[in-house]
C-alpha cells in the first residue's frame, strides 16, 4: 500500500504525514478521485447537449465538496466502521482533511488553486453527527436502494 502512494522514500513521507498515517493520505487520495468522478459526472450531465469537454475549473473541488465527497467514501468503504477506522487514522474532523490535503499539495500529489487554504475544510461538518449510528444506517439503506 505505501508503494501505491508515491514513489518518494518513506522517511520523507512519514515525517511530512506528521499525526497521520500513510492509510490516511492514501484514503484522501483515492477518495479524492472518487468525489472527483462523482462530481464530474453531476456536473457533466447537467453540462449543456454537445458539450462534452469540462475546464480545469470545472474539475476543481472546494474543501466543503472534498470533505462530503470524503464522507460518502469513507461510508462506502467501511460502513458502519467508517467512524472507527477514521479515529484510529487520527481523523476526527474536516480539519483534519485538510491537513492531509495539504501535505498532499506539499508532496506534490495534488494542486491547489491560489484561492484555497485550510480554511476551506474547518468545520464543515460534525463528526459525530454525520457518524451517529442511525445516521449512518440510514445512508446505508439509502446507498442499496
Amino acid at each position: 500500500m505505501e508503494s501505491q502512494l508515491v514513489d518518494a522514500d518513506l522517511a520523507t513521507l512519514r515525517a511530512r504525514a506528521g499525526p497521520y498515517p500513510l492509510e490516511a493520505l492514501q484514503f484522501v487520495r483515492t477518495g479524492f478521485s472518487h468525489a472527483s468522478k462523482s462530481l464530474l459526472k453531476k456536473r457533466a450531465h447537467g453540462a449543456r447537449e454537445g458539450e462534452n469537454h469540462l475546464s480545469q475549473d470545472d474539475r476543481h473541488l472546494s474543501g466543503q465538496q472534498l470533505c462530503f465527497g470524503l464522507l460518502d467514501f469513507a461510508i462506502d468503504q467501511y460502513g458502519m466502521l467508517a467512524p472507527v477506522v477514521l479515529r484510529h487514522w487520527n481523523v476526527q474532523r474536516t480539519d483534519d482533511f485538510g491537513r492531509i490535503v495539504f501535505v498532499l499539495i506539499d508532496l506534490g500529489l495534488f494542486r491547489k488553486s491560489p484561492t484555497d487554504s485550510l480554511e476551506d475544510f474547518r468545520s464543515v461538518y460534525d463528526f459525530g453527527e454525520v457518524f451517529a449510528p442511525d445516521v449512518l444506517r440510514r445512508k446505508l439503506l439509502e446507498s442499496r436502494g
